[in-house]
């Protein structure tokens, strides 16, 4: 038995709410048998009323009357609700607990007069305010400790997203399906504080019948999720909203699994999810007949972007995004999460999965767990979990290119630049970007300077030259971290693909000192990339056995000369990509002459880079290789739950004792 994902409110419901003799007119919890809340208000199966949290709701006569009725569209419809019977919403002040009247129209008001407001949702509370005061926009970003990391926006309609934003057909229908996830869409013209420093902002469209009322009245809002940094969405006022805003909009309809709105990109027509939530989860992947199995697993992803994953009857079923459990609250949602999902499909594992790297919270959980452990090392689950969705059979070997920040390597360093051969059972290391120190360790992700001097020191030893980025250092650290990296202290060894977009985004003069969040100098980097450029960098592909090692020493010396020359930073971005998509076909054609092996498949975190992923795949679709990657999930540490799932399914195939 499954549940449906939550889905945005449908054409019909919608057309009643804004009927005004209907009964339900202008009620913000309007839904029917295809619309509504699912996923967030089940607590057991089977889904019945008296398992959601609309048990506390007894039906009026009317609501029954459709309820029981085969031939009426709210037939069996378990949130069946009306204003007589149903939930209802309530405003007030956030620091009084004062009671305002005036309900949805009086919060819309209050948005336009620049106020911040905490609407509960289906998933969670967001934050909002209008999008086009930049007074109210700049004053979230502080509440939120949030600088410069991109603002979602929902739209009341198409025709407004389409002012702000450029919209193919493929990015149109995906905002206006059923499950309306955020899209990021390349900016038409931007608005003040939303997305500064890069050339998309993100977009929805309204999901719940609340938001569409809210919408009458305004037609472009912040949405953004109300939690503290780091932290899980809150999905409710009892969890310290009232710090983060103005007023509070909420409703007495409890959510029991918070989740939160999916993010994507569109890439050749396909999603390319940067999280996977709400509209999606907890939506079933069938596993390919040969690796069905009759035991049930757990699998618990890695330590960022968490999620996990359940194996049951052939089917896995993937978790909402946890965040990063290095965050006590992010942890307890993970345990939370890990609690619900196996009670709601009754899994009981007959062995739990984790990552390699022996100081995860994941690892931890499951040696605690008592029951049989293994563990997968990360870029070889990346690799998985699309041979899985895609249904490979095992038997196939691919070519997996892993490229992210971080995993933790075999021989106890931090992989990240990764050419693995695949199948499910084991993988060979073929090649791998050169490892290059970290100075400072975790700080050396924090402050890309520190990897630019990195990349710089590997190309040129101590022997530097002239680089305007590095004026913004002072020359006591220059030299300190110089000599860290020379005395190996403090300086782990990475083939991170992650790093190096670091150090190229603060060569160039894009990456500020110490980025605001992660990713943010890779960005940065990927939204300056001019169209149309085909010219590209030199780099080396060394040694006689395996595993290669790609040097980008050459690469780094050639971006200093074309920044000596002038040449705008847009071509040196754009040929750095290129770069690394020739890198990516030199591997798999040495890869097809040695072993035989046309497929490709791209995963990782840097694949969330829409100029890279779509310049590799056309390079290695024009040499005749097979290219896959992930649909239905995300490339990054989301879908490791997966990729351990695949492991795990292989092996209690091939071998009943663990």
């Amino acid at each position: 038995v499954f549940i449906s994902p939550d889905i945005s409110i449908c054409e019909n419901c919608h057309k009643e709410m804004m009927s005004q003799p209907d009964r339900r007119f202008q009620y913000p919890f309007i839904n029917c048998t295809n619309c509504g809340p699912r996923y967030t208000i089940v607590k057991f199966l089977p889904y019945d009323r008296k398992q959601t949290t609309m048990e506390s709701f007894k039906m009026c006569e009317d609501c029954n009357t459709e309820f029981t009725n085969p031939l009426d569209r709210r037939y069996h419809a378990q949130p069946i609700a009306c204003p007589v019977c149903g939930p209802q919403v309530s405003l007030s002040a956030s620091r009084t607990g004062k009671a305002i009247k005036g309900g949805i129209n009086k919060a819309a008001s209050l948005i336009k007069e620049g106020k911040i407001l905490a609407i509960k949702g289906l998933g969670g509370v967001h934050l909002i305010c209008d999008a086009r005061n930049y007074g109210a926009v700049r004053r979230l970003r502080e509440i939120k400790e949030r600088k410069t990391k991109p603002l979602a926006l929902m739209a009341r309609d198409i025709e407004t997203i389409e002012k702000y934003a450029l919209l193919s057909p493929e990015e149109k229908k995906m905002l206006l399906s059923a499950r309306r996830p955020i899209i990021l869409l390349k900016k038409k013209r931007g608005i003040k504080g939303i997305a500064p420093f890069l050339d998309e902002m993100a977009f929805m469209l309204p999901y719940t019948p609340l938001h569409y009322l809210l919408l009458e009245h305004l037609d472009l809002i912040v949405a953004t999720s109300s939690n503290k940094k780091d932290a899980p969405i809150m999905k409710d006022e009892e969890e310290g909203i009232g710090e983060l805003c103005d007023y509070i909009l909420t409703h007495n309809r409890p959510i029991h699994m918070r989740a939160d709105d999916s993010v994507l990109r569109v890439v050749d027509d396909k999603p390319l999810f940067l999280r996977r939530a709400r509209g999606y989860v907890p939506y079933p992947q069938r596993v390919p007949q040969e690796l069905r199995i009759p035991h049930q697993i757990l699998a618990l992803g890695g330590e960022l972007k968490d999620t996990i994953s359940l194996y049951k009857n052939g089917y896995v079923i993937t978790s909402q995004f946890l965040g990063d459990l290095d965050e006590y609250q992010n942890y307890k949602y993970f345990k939370e999460t890990i609690h619900h999902l196996t009670k709601l499909f009754e899994v009981k594992p007959k062995v739990v999965i984790s990552d390699l790297h022996p100081d995860f919270h994941t690892t931890r959980y499951a040696q605690k767990s008592g029951l049989p452990h293994l563990q997968v090392q990360h870029h070889f689950a990346h690799v998985l979990a699309p041979l899985l969705e895609h249904k490979i059979p095992p038997q196939n070997k691919v070519l997996g290119v892993s490229l992210d920040g971080y995993g933790y390597g075999e021989d106890g360093l931090a992989w990240g630049g990764e050419f693995l051969l695949v199948d499910y059972s084991s993988y060979k290391r073929l090649a791998h970007f050169k490892y290059v120190p970290l100075p400072g360790g975790d700080l050396a992700a924090k402050q890309p300077w520190r990897m630019a001097l990195s990349y710089l020191m590997d190309a040129f030893n101590s022997k530097l030259p002239k680089v305007n980025a590095l004026e913004k250092v002072s020359k006591n650290k220059i030299k300190t971290i110089m000599s860290m990296i020379e005395q190996k202290v403090n300086s782990p060894l990475s083939s991170s693909c992650g790093r190096l977009f670091d150090a190229v985004s603060f060569l160039v003069g894009l990456s500020p000192l110490e980025v605001e969040f992660e990713a943010e100098a890779p960005m940065r980097l990927e939204s300056t990339a001019q169209e149309g450029i085909k010219e590209s960098y030199g780099f080396s592909i060394k040694g006689n056995l395996l595993p290669y090692q790609i040097s980008f020493a050459q690469t780094i010396k050639s971006i200093l000369q074309d920044l000596a020359k002038e040449i705008p930073v847009s071509f040196i971005s754009a040929k750095f990509h290129n770069t690394l998509a020739r890198v990516i076909v030199s591997i798999a054609e040495k890869t097809r002459k040695d072993y035989g092996i046309d497929t490709v498949v791209l995963v990782g975190g840097v694949f969330l880079n829409k100029k890279l992923l779509h310049g590799a795949t056309n390079l290695l679709e024009q040499k005749h290789f097979k290219v896959l990657r992930t649909i239905n999930y995300s490339p990054n540490d989301e879908s490791i739950s997966i990729g351990q799932i695949a492991y795990g399914l292989n092996k209690l195939k091939t071998r009943e004792n663990l």
